[in-house]
């Protein structure tokens, strides 16, 4: 399950807003939205992507994800 708090602090603190983020995932803001309520998942392939545009350690990723 998302650490769906630590995720959103994340995107504060890299300046990234969830339409840029959705944007950047190909997916819609609504699929964004699905996956930060932890209706749906994450794929891997979107962690990954995560990940960079965030600059996540690996520590801070294990801990969301």
């Amino acid at each position: 399950m998302t650490d769906c708090k630590r995720l959103e602090h994340a995107l504060l603190d890299a300046n990234v807003s969830k339409r840029d983020l959705a944007k950047s995932l190909n997916i819609s803001e609504q699929a964004l939205f699905n996956k930060l309520k932890n209706i749906s998942e994450f794929k891997a392939s979107e962690i990954v992507k995560i990940t960079e545009l965030l600059n996540l350690s690996a520590f801070d990723r294990d801990a969301i994800f």
